[in-house]
């Protein structure tokens, strides 16, 4: 870890030393730290005033993680510098940044930059974050160049992990007092085209791989829009402050897919889902990559649809009148009842008449009412 003279570029190694911390209630034998300089950093962390030494706002630690929070100071899902062979046949293999340099910052700044080496055995990149830690929101300026040292069957750009274990239309696993529980509720695309994406998150019976196939794509993210605590009913997890995470490509990235990986579990502690962008390009040994884009920690993102959005979508059993008793009579034909509601864009107090639900099953009939 290195700090940079901004004014003569000239970078300072900063040791570990015992007493650069406080090891109140945390079970550590300091007496084992005496004289250690070279044990290095397990990551850092960033504090904002006037929360300064109580709430921090970024987080890098373990492997190529890092996250952030919007003015709720709660974090939620996490960012990664880099996904490798996630959805292949073979081992997936996870990256680390091994060393950071901070520009020192002066007082009073609300940004700073940071640049950290990427290292593993199938890439190696070089990465600088500008870091905008503003009142509501955090914001990332990521750059990177990376080189190849191998064949890569997957690579995944702009990765971002969460969780997602029950929600109002998935209950089958979720038997707990919590009506909801999850980072994050929707996977968000603005493609090319201009055409606006919304996929709900899921927690499937066995594990599930989406593609979505793009040319340079506007942005995307995994957002936390159902921020009413009532859904929620955790004072100890607050899923109801956790941001959403917008990417926001500040280069042409080409041809490609915003991949989604959804993993089945059975508790929230497992993060169960995974998003990145993946190049069309087959990754070669010897090949040089270069991607710019904005993170966005927050409430919302940036951009949004000018058109009505999927607020909440509920299911249960259909196929009978509303109010039937069993053992009254059985319908012809057992069925799943979804409904779905809608906000914003032109929708008033009833939804406008004479539109028409086009509908598509992968099984199945289906009708609208």
């Amino acid at each position: 870890m290195f700090s940079v003279d901004t004014t003569t570029h000239l970078a300072r190694e900063i040791h570990f030393r015992p007493e650069l911390f406080k090891y109140n209630d945390a079970g550590v034998d300091t007496t084992q730290l005496e004289g250690q300089s070279d044990l290095g950093f397990a990551g850092f962390r960033v504090f904002k005033a006037p929360e300064l030494a109580r709430r921090d706002v970024v987080s890098f630690l373990g492997a190529s993680y890092f996250r952030a929070v919007d003015d709720t100071y709660q974090y939620g899902l996490s960012a990664r510098g880099l996904a490798i062979d996630t959805y292949t046949d073979g081992q997936e293999e996870f990256p680390d940044f091994t060393a950071f340099w901070f520009d020192t910052a002066k007082p009073g700044d609300t940004t700073f930059t940071v640049y950290a080496l990427l290292d593993s055995a199938s890439v190696t990149g070089a990465y600088k974050f500008v870091i905008h830690c503003e009142k509501t929101q955090v914001i990332m300026d990521v750059e990177n160049h990376l080189y190849a040292r191998k064949d890569i069957k997957q690579l995944g750009i702009a990765p971002m992990t969460s969780m997602f274990s029950c929600g109002n239309n998935e209950r089958r696993v979720c038997d707990t007092i919590h009506p909801q529980i999850h980072d994050s509720d929707r996977l968000a695309m603005w493609r090319g085209n201009g055409e606006w994406i919304c996929r709900p998150l899921n927690n499937p019976q066995k594990l599930q791989f989406n593609a979505y196939m793009d040319d340079n794509p506007k942005g995307f993210g995994l957002l936390q829009l159902d921020r009413d605590f009532s859904h929620y009913q955790d004072v100890m997890g607050w899923y109801n402050k956790r941001p959403s995470l917008w990417v926001e490509p500040r280069s042409k990235w080409g041809k490609g897919a915003v991949s989604l990986m959804e993993i089945p579990t059975t508790g929230e502690t497992l993060d169960n889902v995974v998003c990145f962008w993946q190049p069309e390009k087959a990754i070669k040994a010897g090949d040089t990559l270069a991607f710019n884009y904005r993170l966005y920690w927050s409430a919302q993102p940036p951009v949004q649809s000018p058109l009505a959005r999927v607020m909440a979508t509920r299911t249960g059993m259909g196929g009978f009148p509303e109010g039937w008793a069993p053992g009254e009579h059985y319908p012809d034909k057992w069925a799943r009842r979804f409904a779905i509601d809608f906000v914003g864009g032109d929708l008033k107090a009833a939804a406008p008449k004479g539109i028409e639900p086009v509908i598509t099953l992968s099984s199945g009939e289906g009708e609208a009412d």
